[in-house]
């Protein structure tokens, strides 16, 4: 009787074991809070593949760039140190240089254009540009349309940036433009840079108003001007052998994961987008909302005409104009 109960005592034991070793444990991280547009990606990413591999694959995430800044995360994705990330675009064109022309100023009319060129052809194409460099993409997300802020003045015309100390995404693209505004640029990872505003490092930083919020700047920041100057993407990224070992059933269940958290983030975005200009003007804030963009457009004249050598002409026009 003994021996029957320690056999059945060891079988239950090694089927525990077996259960235990059958789930197979992930990390994602992210920048930004996990209160934010990001944070709601990446959660209800991890939900949706625990959910959909029936528990086989968990998905821990982590947040406030606790596993380093975005550059970091993307790099140790494509090195298999870590097997996810979801980050902004500001640094992949360092790793896929054909994403640069998504960051060019000016170039989507609104956020209902930019959804609509990266889940059609363009922005599907340009996913598979990932593939040779070690990554999966997953899906495109966003971070929503970019506006200036600092703590030295009122922007209401782009001579009102020249010699403002201003941290930029480490993207040669956004450099470029500033630099043409008379921006003193200071390329930084995300997570230094509320310290750096709030010591006076540099006086601004540029964000869309859902980082704005979630980060706090308005403790670090006088002034916000809603610029909309650039339309920021995010991206879900695996790392490449990581998706190639998954069976076709799980690779399906990633890939619909992230179009759940794509669309939970956008959600956020947009909510984000309409009450945070209130939300901020309540904490302090100057707000300046009545911004002529053709001003800044007509500014940044030389350096689109270099982004139309660097992409072709064609190319570009065929995201302005895409219905």
């Amino acid at each position: 009787m003994k021996l029957t109960r320690l056999a059945a005592g060891l079988v239950l034991g090694m089927g525990m074991a077996c259960a235990a070793f059958a789930q197979t444990t992930m990390k994602i991280s992210i920048s930004t809070a996990q209160n934010s547009h990001q944070g709601v990606a990446i959660d209800v990413f991890a939900k949706e593949v625990e959910k959909r591999t029936g528990g086989r694959y968990k998905v821990q995430t982590f947040y406030n760039g606790s596993l380093g800044g975005e550059r970091e995360s993307i790099e140790a994705v494509q090195l298999g140190t870590q097997e996810l990330a979801f980050s902004s675009t500001g640094p992949v064109p360092n790793f896929v240089p054909e994403t640069k022309i998504l960051d060019v100023p000016f170039l989507f009319r609104d956020k209902a254009h930019a959804r609509a060129v990266l889940d059609g052809p363009i922005g599907q194409d340009l996913l598979t540009k990932f593939d040779a460099k070690g990554f999966k993409a997953l899906a495109w997300a966003e971070n929503g349309f970019r506006h200036m802020t600092n703590s030295k003045r009122d922007v209401k015309a782009p001579e009102d940036l020249k010699g403002l100390k201003m941290r930029t995404m480490e993207n040669p693209v956004h450099i470029a433009a500033y630099k043409t505004f008379g921006i003193v640029t200071t390329p930084m990872a995300f997570p230094e840079v509320f310290t750096a505003l709030q010591q006076g490092t540099v006086d601004g930083q540029e964000n869309p108003l859902s980082v704005i919020i979630s980060a706090k700047f308005d403790q670090v920041q006088k002034h916000l001007s809603l610029t909309g100057h650039v339309y920021s993407p995010c991206i879900f990224l695996m790392n490449k052998t990581a998706f190639d070992k998954l069976s076709a059933a799980d690779k399906q269940a990633f890939l619909e994961a992230a179009k759940e958290g794509t669309k939970a983030n956008r959600a956020r975005v947009d909510e984000d987008d309409a009450k945070g200009v209130a939300d901020l003007r309540a904490k302090g804030m100057t707000v300046i909302d009545n911004i002529d963009k053709t001003k800044f457009v007509t500014a940044l004249g030389p350096v689109n005409a270099q982004f139309e050598k660097d992409f072709g002409k064609a190319n570009l026009d065929k995201i302005r104009e895409f219905k």
